[in-house]
């Protein structure tokens, strides 16, 4: 073990006389750290290395010193250790934690006992969450699960009547349920519970007096604002379904997912701003030749756009008064329609049911250990999963939500984060990637932050590294899952110790299988066991059964396996990695498709064909998108003028007929056509 010289922190950027002293710390910490076992001398010694930063505000300011300590302390760790943890719990945050309350109320003295109870006992787990969680019910279901349901299609609370949208709803009628804001309107906004209540119901009376009731599905293409909430849980309160779609989708991305779903109206917006435009997102629904639609106001200045005819302006929609009475729906009854990837040209159309949203809150509750007192804040919309998601995480556990409309890789964001308040940052790590490359966050005070949780993509650990420095070492909960789990598989706890880009458990109430050719491996495809609240019984477009349960092997013990195809390893110290998708499907920064849907909209006369793939240039897991094209021509292959001009060409039509998110073609190579 050589030792720390002040020469190598002063490469770091410490002055001279800091980085003498700190090299003696450092260097008697690691002194006094031999004699224990490798693997608990390293944390001891980056714990201690961890309290040097919380007594001198200036060493906290130094990512690069923070990313060395981190390497120095964890240095030679042997491979079954697994990754050094940047983060352990405490004793007080442990007993204080929700998964310790759940532990030691049934009995268990371990949470790898208390997971076992919950795949063993699934019925027992989920009823106890519904407990936990406090969901409100019009009848009371006859119990879980109906026992004689067919297990890839399991019906959960026979004989139940409910209404999903009062369980997001029972908060204090003065408590913030909503802190806001955006680009164009930066001033704090507060809406309370009983706000956001008369506001979804004055939705849910607007929509009653369109004669758009049960069953309709109503499609939402706007940002996550107050009101888009309010529109989300009104249309749940009036018994009709939610289609979700992104705003940033291409008018024919609209049409096609709007055309998919079966939507007869559309909540939308006028225009909003981010990165200091305005986006027009209702211009998109009339090229799309969208359903009838309600128009939200533009933020700021009125833009003075004339409705076509039939559509209504917000006002004119909104009823009167709020008072609502929920109508009573089955457990069955879809609340949302959320696309994902298929392996075809169209998108998979999940519907989510009464139940999933219990998975949402039940793994917020426990796995990001959300309490009342807390604010959330996860950058998206309703076009996503984790915009339902983050409502349900948020309100049925009570605590309150944070909602920021711009572009969230400025530094206006991040000082929204701190003036709302926020205890619990969600993040995608292309924008992690982004802070990183830019500084755009370091300096602000993120003290109030108490975990980050990250989906939706494979990060990388300096990554997560750095994000955890940017609020003073905090951990970050890896959160793996799919529109059609209603939540996570893969994940963390705030019980467990938090390695960087490493997750520490199967979430509780579900399990998984790893498997290479239907034989269990430490790495391989991962495959999980139902039954769960959570798991999709139903796809609007294609075989639920085909898609998710043909063709699978058993489990090792001889158990039922459900397809999810994504790629993950056990490492050692009993963490896991997660590798991205097996399958055809492309994810560029979270954004998921299928390659046949972006072949469906690059075309150009100068290719006989054109196959895009995603590639991980890294080998992080981090997908960039390449396609190779047959050009008309030969004498183009060796062209990188040629190269480039597909890959403009092949950017813009992505950009225009799909989504921008995607338009990011880091290649297009030329290859000759098959004789």
């Amino acid at each position: 073990m050589q030792p720390v010289t002040a020469a190598s922190l002063a490469a770091l950027g410490l002055q001279p006389k800091v980085a003498r002293r700190v090299a003696r710390e450092v260097n008697e910490v690691r002194r006094t750290a031999r004699g224990r076992t490798a693997a608990e001398a390293q944390v001891h010694t980056w714990l201690a290395f961890r309290r040097m930063f919380d007594r001198d505000a200036s060493l906290r300011e130094s990512f690069p010193l923070f990313s060395f300590l981190y390497r120095v302390a964890y240095e030679g760790r042997r491979r079954e250790d697994g990754p050094g943890p940047v983060w352990t719990p405490s004793s007080t945050g442990v007993r204080n934690s929700n998964v310790h309350a759940l532990q030691v109320g049934r009995g268990f003295r371990t949470y790898r006992d208390l997971h076992r109870w919950s795949v063993e006992h699934r019925d027992e787990f989920w009823t106890a969450m519904v407990d936990r969680l406090e969901i409100v019910f019009q009848t009371e279901p006859a119990r879980i699960r109906n026992p004689d349901s067919d297990p890839m299609r399991p019906e959960w609370l026979p004989g139940a009547l409910l209404n999903i949208a009062q369980s997001c709803l029972r908060g204090e009628p003065s408590k913030t349920a909503i802190v806001s804001a955006s680009e164009a309107s930066p001033r704090l906004r507060r809406t309370s519970y009983g706000d956001l209540r008369r506001l979804a119901g004055r939705v849910a009376k607007g929509l009653e007096a369109l004669g758009v009731g049960r069953g309709a599905r109503i499609a939402l293409y706007l940002p996550m604002t107050p009101e888009s909430v309010a529109i989300y849980l009104g249309v749940i309160l009036a018994g009709g379904c939610v289609v979700g779609i992104a705003d940033a989708s291409a008018p024919a991305d609209f049409e096609k997912r709007s055309r998919i779903a079966g939507a007869s109206l559309v909540f939308t917006i006028d225009a909003y701003r981010r990165d200091g435009k305005d986006h027009a997102i209702y211009e998109k629904v009339v090229k799309a030749q969208g359903p009838r639609a309600v128009v939200l106001p533009a933020e700021g200045a009125s833009r003075g756009t004339r409705l076509r005819e039939g559509d209504l302006a917000w006002d004119a929609f909104l009823a009167k008064r709020g008072e609502f009475e929920a109508v009573s729906c089955l457990p069955s009854d879809p609340t949302n329609i959320l696309f994902s990837s298929g392996t075809t040209k169209d998108p998979k159309a999940i519907p989510w049911t009464q139940t999933t949203p219990i998975k949402a809150a039940a793994d917020a509750h426990l796995h990001q250990d959300v309490h009342p007192s807390d604010v959330l804040l996860w950058p998206t919309s309703f076009g996503w999963m984790m915009g339902p998601w983050l409502t349900y995480a948020s309100l049925v556990n009570r605590a309150t939500m944070a909602l920021y409309v711009g572009s969230t890789t400025r530094r206006t964001f991040g000082k929204f984060v701190s003036a709302a308040g926020v205890t619990m940052l969600g993040v995608v790590p292309k924008l992690v990637r982004e802070w990183k490359a830019r500084r755009t966050m370091e300096g602000l005070d993120w003290k109030g932050i108490t975990r980050f949780s990250s989906t939706a993509e494979p990060s990388t650990p300096e990554e997560m590294l750095y994000l955890s420095w940017l609020a003073g070492g905090k951990p970050i909960i890896e959160y793996c899952g799919g529109t059609e789990v209603g939540g996570g598989y893969l994940t963390g706890t705030m019980v467990q110790p938090c390695a960087p880009s490493a997750f520490t458990t199967p979430a509780l109430g579900l399990d998984l299988a790893i498997l290479v050719q239907g034989h269990p491996s430490h790495r391989g495809e991962v495959f999980l066991v139902p039954p769960s609240i959570g798991l999709s019984n139903d796809l609007l477009n294609y075989d639920h059964v085909q898609e998710y349960f043909a063709g699978v092997p058993r489990g090792p013990e001889g158990e039922l396996l459900r397809r999810h195809g994504d790629q993950v390893e056990r490492i050692g110290g009993s963490f896991f990695r997660h590798y991205g998708r097996m399958d055809d499907m492309i994810n560029l920064n979270g954004v998921k498709t299928s390659s046949e849907e972006i072949r469906g909209v690059i075309s150009s006369d100068l290719v006989s064909d054109a196959k895009p793939i995603s590639v991980d240039l890294e080998g992080s897991g981090q997908h960039r998108l390449v396609v190779f094209a047959v050009p008309r021509d030969p004498h183009q292959i060796s062209s990188k003028d040629f190269a480039e001009r597909l890959r403009k060409e092949f950017q813009r039509e992505i950009k225009e007929r799909l989504n921008p998110l995607l338009a990011h073609v880091a290649d297009a190579g030329a290859t000759r056509g098959r004789g």
